[in-house]
């Protein structure tokens, strides 16, 4: 039996209760891969906003799918070149890909269109929250 040395600092949000009660993306998402793309999640009043860094991709080149409040992200793509120059050949390509997903917190209304946008290489998805869930007025306690 080996041993995996736990690092805190991994998990920054940690910090953020409601998407650490809620168990946001706590799936597959966080095991390190050096060919996964850098992910950004902030929260909004009425949704959630994720940042995917995914440069070197075309819009076609993405499936996002949900099933069951599960989100999936995969990209693939790839090139060919060929130069043929004086008694030589010259052949380069290049393929790359991710596949990332994750289960949504109960905060996230599944019913309701998930926006995604690509610019500048990031991955831009937007996800509405349910009703019941964006607007948490600060109570007042009193003591008696």
């Amino acid at each position: 039996m080996s041993l995996i040395k736990f690092n805190r600092n991994r998990f920054p949000w940690n910090t953020f209760g409601h998407l650490d009660t809620d168990n946001f993306f706590s799936d597959d998402f966080f095991v390190e891969e050096a060919s996964w793309p850098a992910m950004n999640v902030k929260e909004h009043k009425a949704n959630f906003e994720i940042e995917l860094a995914a440069p070197g991709f075309n819009k076609k080149d993405f499936q996002i799918t949900l099933k069951d409040r599960n989100l999936e992200v995969s990209a693939e793509n790839s090139a060919e070149q060929v130069d043929t120059e004086k008694d030589y050949t010259r052949k380069e390509f290049s393929y790359s890909s991710f596949k990332r997903a994750m289960h949504l917190p109960d905060a996230v209304d599944d019913s309701k269109e998930v926006k995604a946008t690509y610019k500048n290489g990031i991955l831009t998805l937007e996800l509405q929250k349910k009703e019941e869930t964006k607007e948490n007025p600060k109570k007042i306690i009193a003591v008696n």
